[in-house]
């Protein structure tokens, strides 16, 4: 296991690199000037001149990334040239809103899937199982913006019950921050919900296939016991790797659903930095969502050994 993690964590050095590289030469591609964005229309070409040498732009690109990829590995994410603060300070301060909206999803899609898939996988042909065929279909053909639309007209304009926008931290005031997160973590739960159930549903109808559970009936033992202690240990198996990426999602932060509920969260950062053209915060953020989603792959590929004893890494 160890020579495992020490081979992880090589990969992820290398991966980290790769994605630096390719975000610090795509966003300089993207059509903007960050300097004159900032000086505004009525910029001198020597104020402007002078703003570009002072933001470093004016160097050969290749130095500007050496430059960067040093401060990188002294802790220095990049500087922020609209707020003057550095990008990991501006990631630090939106991450609890993301990791409460992740976790408030993650609860929705694990109650709502893990029934859909468990009943649906282990009477195929019934009605709770067409019911979980539907429900997958629909969440993932179904736009995100869409639903959150839809939850905001019903439960914050024609049934007044919950906010539609705005974030209060748990700490200040727990019932508050859970009802302000209440429609965004529903939206993101049920895009959530409909994979690992499809998922979870298509592991136990192979898992019931088995010759173990035909033994296992043969002994007697009761369908809930077998349904539950023998077949979905197995059948989490790939539900684990759908989990792991789309966790890995939620923490880089939903942009579509944050931007809808106006959710301070990485996802509306990102956002924000592109449209700014703040090369500093956006390089950060990158780094920050390609290692959530490299930790979340290798939890997951830990809980693998878990579930399955014979899953070894030698």
């Amino acid at each position: 296991m160890s020579r495992y993690v020490g081979r992880r964590a090589l990969q992820t050095v290398v991966l980290l690199f790769l994605v630096s590289m390719m975000i610090f030469a795509v966003i300089r591609l993207v059509p903007g000037d960050p300097a004159a964005m900032q000086m505004g229309t009525e910029a001198t070409p020597a104020g402007l001149a002078q703003l570009r040498h002072e933001m470093g732009l004016d160097r050969p690109i290749y130095v500007q990334y050496a430059t960067w990829l040093r401060d990188v590995a002294r802790g220095n994410f990049g500087i922020s040239w609209v707020s003057k603060q550095s990008a990991l300070s501006l990631i630090q301060r939106r991450l609890p809103a993301t990791v409460l909206l992740a976790v408030d999803a993650t609860i929705i899609g694990i109650v709502i899937a893990a029934p859909l898939g468990i009943l649906g996988g282990s009477r195929p042909g019934s009605m709770i199982d067409g019911v979980t065929s539907v429900f997958a279909l629909l969440g993932v053909a179904m736009p995100s913006f869409w639903l959150g639309f839809m939850l905001l007209l019903t439960f914050a304009l024609w049934l007044p019950w919950l906010p539609p926008s705005g974030y209060v931290p748990f700490a200040v005031s727990p019932g508050d921050a859970l009802r302000h997160v209440a429609l965004p973590g529903l939206t993101l739960g049920v895009a959530l919900a409909a994979p690992l159930a499809r998922f979870l549903r298509a592991g136990m109808l192979d898992a019931l296939a088995q010759d173990y559970i035909r033994t296992a009936l043969a002994k007697g033992l009761s369908t809930t016991r077998i349904v539950l202690r023998h077949a979905l240990r197995n059948a989490l198996l790939s539900v684990v790797t759908a989990f792991a990426l789309l966790f890995g999602g939620l923490l880089g932060g939903a942009i579509i659903t944050e931007s809808v509920f106006n959710w301070p969260g990485i996802g509306t950062l990102l956002l924000t930095a592109i449209q700014q053209r703040d090369y500093g915060v956006v390089q950060g953020v990158v780094l920050y969502v390609t290692t959530a989603f490299v930790l979340a792959n290798f939890a997951a590929d830990v809980v693998y050994t878990l579930l399955d004893p014979r899953i070894r890494y030698e």
